[in-house]
């Protein structure tokens, strides 16, 4: 990096870190103090929380973006408005305490569990006849309210048909701490294999899902690398990995999942949801040598379209999808189409490569160039905002992508958005 590079890459991170920041003005601290009430018609969501963060000593805070010295783990029941009241992939946050809790997300209650083994009882109640429980690991630059509220929201705007669990590593949510946050995800890595062989561990649990955003898909892809190397392969009832926006180096990805297993077969279904206009991740890639960062790619272009049909890896592409994101880092999370795929596709391992996926609407799955749809070379030149990637099909429709040739290639092109 020059001289003259490096005031403009400074320039453009306090101009994120402002957009974030004023994203929070106005917030009050302390959401999660609780209620210990339901509103009549509003909706709750019980999550479990596990998190290596150090605790305060400020009500309704809970965990700071220190590092804690062992796993702490809550119950926490999240109050969500009528639907009526909000809007669908967005978190209402309060203006002032208490929250109102026809028009805010609240607090209704808040109780420690007794490490990740004792969370059996959770389980019990909270695991549904699917026998699934989905885990995620929020990113870079959130409070452990953030944490617990968003992921709340994804999991009562999918609908999803799993035991909600999140973990929460050691934040200090400011745009300057980028390589603090970076450290304390590699110091979360063994609590988080902590957590995940206590799920495996547990006889009801069926499968497991783990979701993961931002910075936390390093840490999440780092734990699967760690179990993988420690037992030979990643636990069979861990069968789909999600990562949305990842902010991983793209080298450094192919050596992970070749530890976490060579054979697809042997290793969890990877699915990505990737954003050509995430200027997050055009910030990390400045900052970690311009490398290009996985949750940004063209997965249409060589060397990735190669990459991701032979490690089998399935590839939404969102860069179409408009969102109130300024900067374009949350759409899996902001996106009714995405939070409902989600929840009706993804965690049930199901494939999204059908021209119906449950979203009301066609989605026109484009798969590796070839459309899933191959009837025409008109049927593929519809502009979608998700784009479709996935090498099953691209196998399953190799003849007819053969006889349309290069004029399909060249409409495909179109429906990408490239």
């Amino acid at each position: 990096m020059t001289n003259r590079e490096v005031p403009r890459m400074v320039r453009k991170v306090m101009v994120a870190g402002l957009i974030v920041l004023a994203g929070c003005a106005g917030r009050p601290e302390g959401v999660l103090v609780p209620s210990g009430k339901v509103a009549p018609g509003v909706s709750t969501v019980d999550l479990l929380v596990a998190t290596t963060r150090a605790p305060s000593s400020q009500p309704g805070v809970l965990f700071s973006g220190e590092r804690g010295s062992e796993l702490a783990v809550s119950d926490i029941v999240v109050s969500i408005p009528p639907d009526d009241k909000r809007k669908v992939g967005q978190v209402q946050w309060p203006k002032k305490l208490p929250a109102d809790p026809m028009k805010d997300f609240s607090t209704v209650s808040v109780k420690p569990i007794d490490g990740a083994k004792a969370a059996d009882g959770w389980l019990g109640r909270n695991l549904p006849k699917s026998r699934r429980v989905l885990i995620f690991v929020h990113g870079f630059n959130n409070r452990y309210e953030d944490a617990v509220y968003r992921f709340a929201q994804i999991v009562h705007d999918s609908k999803t048909d799993a035991a909600p669990v999140i973990f929460t590593w050691p934040s200090r949510a400011s745009i300057f701490d980028y390589s603090y946050d970076k450290e304390s995800t590699n110091y979360s890595r063994d609590a988080l294999e902590e957590l995940l062989r206590a799920a495996v561990n547990t006889p009801e649990v069926g499968e497991i899902t783990i979701m993961a955003h931002s910075m936390g898909t390093w840490l999440a892809v780092e734990t699967l690398r760690q179990m993988a190397i420690r037992d030979g392969r990643v636990p069979k009832k861990i069968q789909q990995v999600i990562l949305a926006s990842p902010d991983l180096d793209v080298d450094v990805f192919g050596q992970q999942m070749r530890a976490i297993g060579r054979d697809k077969k042997d290793r969890p279904n990877f699915t990505l949801f990737v954003s050509r206009d995430d200027r997050a991740l055009t910030l990390s890639r400045r900052i970690s040598g311009n490398v290009d960062r996985l949750g940004q790619i063209n997965p249409a272009e060589e060397p990735y379209r190669s990459m991701l049909e032979n490690q089998g890896i399935t590839v939404l592409d969102l860069t179409a999808l408009k969102s109130g994101d300024r900067l374009n880092h949350g759409k899996f999370a902001e996106s009714p189409e995405v939070v409902r795929l989600i929840g009706n596709r993804l965690i049930d391992g199901q494939s999204v490569t059908d021209s119906e996926v449950g979203l009301g609407e066609r989605i026109g799955a484009v798969a590796l160039g070839t459309a899933q749809t191959v009837g025409s070379a008109a049927s593929i030149a519809v502009s979608t905002p998700i784009a479709v990637f996935d090498p099953v099909t691209r196998r399953n429709y190799n003849d007819q992508w053969r006889r349309l040739g290069n004029s399909v290639e060249d409409t495909t092109t179109t429906a990408v958005g490239q």
